[in-house]
């Protein structure tokens, strides 16, 4: 039966091309389409960045594309308007129309000082005095500048946020530790039941810890949670008094901050137009910018701004971006694939993955159009991810031979971050042989084949082969660089940032909200005096029941 996707834009008969060609490709042999040439690769892959160092390639030779469907594809983000849609998120135009906000986290990369408007104000001076000011306060605690109440230097700083003021501090502490300071650790807490705070709490001395509390509101209740715990803690140890020259934040709630304690001067802004899945490069990313200093942070910022330079500038057809985001509705929308999985091919990205699930999905898990119309096409895949080589022990089962269409991207660095390059060899040989194992499969004929000459019998090699059969088909992007540096980091950040909006203009909806957030929160508020004992549900809620049963498991602990 022939395809019938939908999508927003496109003419029909741009519409009926892409269909035929997604009926095409899926048909096709994968030996036959997966050639391995060199014209194919050099079709079908992309290069951003002028230098070896700071280069990103995308080979999406292993997708189930061709040059025609691409061409259609680039038709296709004309037709939805991507030029007039760009520019409107890097002009500062109101592109979060539910929360009527510009989404300008750009701004806080860019060294540029020609004026950028948001809700009437010139974000310039405000993202530069910010800049400044952490870039001294970093100076200040690691030159032993600012110490604290007992005047001894700082040796731990504990970052507690969640959500975007947990998951890129995390992510970018790991990739990048190669490059933390010795003379500092940062450890992040997130999770509101304290055991995570607990266990690190037992490791420091409070004499030395700096507690940097990131909630844009002061009120998430996990932050503060945790953040009182460490408060206490403090107290105990050092007295009330010392609480200000131990505790940081990063809010714009400051009758908050006064009555928790935060010094004057350890208060840093945040801004509505920045959301928190894209807000790494704000005050937020004080804790990453504490651990490898404000010059290798400022490299990272310098990579995104890299990127969106080439976001903004280039042509679509050689947009990497654009490609990215095409790959990604093409595989959702035409090839039927509801998962995605991202596979690093070093262990110093193994948080990447949960990074863009919150990147991702919280951005385009949608099901509303922009003009609050209900969608009617499938929006953002699931997306999952592993460390490469631990994935191949555990999940490739599924995506070799189970019956779920996922799509893939490899993360492939050349060069060891440890200097390990025999290591690093050995995992780029999995990860491309990982790749092309998935692009071609494994057809009966030559499993047959492959058993006869392992001497089985010819019973023995028919009861076999259908076992061993890969149907191959399974489409990848690798996505290849030099080596982890902070640059490179900002610029595969913000290469995934750029082809999430990409994707959410293909289908119509707003990236920069998440009304799916805030529901349970607010459930999670009513009940949480249930919980305490404070009050009761209606007599026969089975949800009262439940609160009961475990409330009987708490006190007989």
């Amino acid at each position: 039966m022939p395809l019938n996707t939908k999508l927003p834009f496109g003419s029909k008969a741009l519409i009926a091309r892409l269909n035929a060609h997604a009926e095409r490709l899926g048909q096709a042999r994968p030996r036959a389409l997966y050639d391995g040439s060199a014209s194919r690769y050099d079709a079908l892959s992309f290069v951003v960045g002028a230098t070896d160092e700071s280069q990103l390639l995308l080979d999406c030779s292993r997708q189930r594309l061709d040059t025609p469907a691409l061409e259609d594809l680039f038709q296709l983000a004309h037709e939805a308007g991507m030029p007039a849609a760009i520019h409107r998120l890097v002009s500062g135009a109101e592109v979060n129309a539910t929360e009527r906000r510009a989404a300008l986290h750009m701004a806080l990369r860019d060294p540029a000082q020609a004026p950028l408007s948001a809700a009437g104000c010139d974000v310039r001076p405000l993202v530069a005095t910010e800049r400044a000011r952490l870039r001294a306060y970093v100076q200040g605690v690691l030159s032993g500048a600012i110490v604290g109440a007992t005047g001894v230097a700082f040796r731990d700083v504990i970052q507690i946020g969640i959500g975007g003021s947990d998951l890129g501090v995390v992510m970018a502490l790991q990739a990048l530790k190669g490059y933390a300071q010795q003379s500092l650790r940062v450890h992040c807490v997130s999770n509101v039941d304290a055991a995570q705070l607990t266990d690190l709490l037992k490791d420091l001395n409070p004499a030395t810890t700096l507690v940097l509390v990131c909630s844009k509101t002061f009120t998430t209740q996990e932050t503060l949670s945790n953040a009182r715990l460490a408060r206490a803690w403090l107290i105990r140890a050092l007295g009330e008094s010392a609480v200000p020259q131990h505790v940081a934040a990063v809010s714009v709630n400051q009758a908050a901050m006064n009555v928790f304690g935060v010094g004057p001067t350890a208060r840093f802004a945040m801004w509505d137009w920045v959301g928190g899945r894209y807000s790494l490069w704000s005050a937020i990313g004080l804790g990453l910018e504490l651990a490898i200093g404000s010059a290798h942070f400022e490299q990272l910022l310098a990579g995104a701004h890299a990127m969106d330079l080439h976001f903004q500038s280039a042509p679509l057809h050689q947009n990497a971006p654009v490609i990215l985001g095409l790959v990604g509705v093409w595989n959702r929308n035409f090839m039927g694939c509801a998962a995605h999985a991202v596979l690093p091919y070093t262990d110093r990205l193994n948080r990447f993955p949960a990074y863009l699930q919150q990147l991702i999905m919280e951005s385009n898990g949608k099901t509303t159009r922009t003009n609050g119309l209900p969608v009617e096409w499938d929006t953002e895949a699931v997306l999952f991810g592993e460390p490469g080589s631990n994935a191949q022990h555990s999940f490739f089962q599924m995506l070799h031979q189970g019956t779920a269409a996922v799509s893939l991207d490899f993360l492939l660095p050349a060069v060891s971050p440890v200097g390990a390059q025999a290591s690093q060899q050995l995992a780029i040989s999995h990860c491309l042989a990982q790749a092309e194992a998935f692009a071609l499969g494994f057809e009966l004929n030559d499993v047959r084949v492959r058993l006869s000459e392992q001497g089985l019998a010819d019973a023995a090699v028919e009861q076999l082969a259908p076992h061993k059969v890969h149907p191959g088909h399974r489409p990848s992007t690798i996505i290849a660089f030099r080596e982890l540096s902070p640059r490179t980091l900002g610029m595969l950040i913000a290469l995934y940032e750029h082809a999430t909006f990409v994707k959410s203009v293909l289908w119509d909806i707003n990236p920069f909200d998440q009304w799916g957030v805030e529901l349970g929160k607010q459930l999670a508020d009513s009940l949480a005096p249930v919980v305490r004992g404070e009050q009761r549900l209606a007599a026969d809620s089975g949800l009262q029941q439940l609160v009961d049963r475990l409330t009987a498991w708490d006190n007989n602990g």
